[in-house]
C-alpha cells in the first residue's frame, strides 16, 4: 500500500497537568499563548497562531509515568485522516480509536508507537493548510 500525502507536521501536543490553573497562567501571561477552545473545566486548548497545546486536568491521584497524554500530527484535510487510518492499520499499527469527528470539527484517530506512546493523526481546521 503506498504511503499517504506527508504530514504537515508535528505541531500539537497534549500534557496532563496537576497544577492546571498555575500551568494556564504560565502558557497564556508568561509565553503569550491565547485559549483557542476550553470544552470543560478540566481541558483547556492553546494555540500561538501556528501550533496547539492541550492541558488536560490531571486527578489529584495521578501517578502516571509520565505528563504526555499524546503527541498530534497534523493533517490538511478530513479525508487525510482516513487514509491514513487505513494505511496505518494495513502496515500492523496498533489502534487506539477508529477516526472520529470531533465537536470543534475536528477528525483524527489514536494509534500506538512501537513503544507505546500514543499518537494522534488530526485534521484541525485552523492549523490545516487546506
Amino acid at each position: 500500500m503506498k504511503r499517504p500525502v506527508a504530514t504537515a507536521g508535528l505541531r500539537h501536543v497534549a500534557l496532563y497537568v496537576r497544577e492546571f490553573d498555575a500551568c494556564e497562567r504560565f502558557y497564556v501571561e508568561l509565553l503569550g499563548m491565547r485559549e483557542e477552545w476550553r470544552p470543560d473545566p478540566a481541558n483547556l486548548y492553546l494555540t500561538s497562531g501556528n501550533d496547539n497545546l492541550a492541558l488536560h486536568r490531571s486527578e489529584e491521584d495521578f501517578d502516571g509515568p509520565q505528563h504526555l497524554d499524546h503527541i498530534g500530527f497534523i493533517l490538511d484535510t478530513p479525508e487525510a485522516v482516513d487514509e491514513w487510518y487505513e494505511f496505518l492499520l494495513a502496515n500492523d499499527v496498533s489502534m487506539r480509536t477508529k477516526p472520529k469527528t470531533h465537536r470543534d470539527g475536528a477528525r483524527s484517530f489514536y494509534c500506538y508507537d512501537p513503544d507505546g506512546n500514543v499518537v494522534q493523526m488530526i485534521y484541525h481546521p485552523p492549523l490545516a493548510k487546506a
